[in-house]
């Protein structure tokens, strides 16, 4: 099992937030200058607690995302936007990309909460699901 805190303001920019661009008549996706910030700060906190060899078996990832309260209580449920779905999913990418695993396919049970939170951050726990 690895957990850990990344304490941070956790980016609200998701994996969703591609671009279309058509240049030379040929439509391709990118990431916005924002959504590539993102990632690269995601990648360079994930990388001091990568694993020495990544996950090749099914495992349960559980993340708890705690963003700047402002004037919301410390805990409180956040239920604004963005989508859990949708931060998991920049999260996961950049999990693939630092080693955590080998394709986040791997991940089969999650357990994903947001809140509002005194100290913001991003707290993540993998763990090797059990075959029964």
């Amino acid at each position: 099992m690895i957990d850990f805190f990344i304490p941070m303001e956790p980016p609200t920019i998701t994996a969703q937030e591609h671009k279309l661009m058509v240049r030379n008549g040929r439509a391709f996706f990118y990431d916005p200058p924002k959504l590539r910030a993102a990632r690269k700060k995601l990648e360079s906190c994930l990388v001091p607690y990568k694993p020495n060899e990544p996950f090749r078996e099914g495992v349960s990832l559980v993340t708890k995302w705690c963003f700047p309260r402002g004037k919301h209580a410390d805990g409180e449920y956040r239920i604004t936007r963005p989508d859990t779905d949708n931060l998991q999913k920049l999260l996961k990418d950049c999990m693939t990309r630092v080693g955590f695993w080998e394709d986040d396919a791997l991940v089969c049970q999650e357990v994903t909460e947001k809140f509002w939170a005194e100290i913001p951050g991003i707290y993540i726990a993998v763990m090797p699901v059990r075959r029964e």
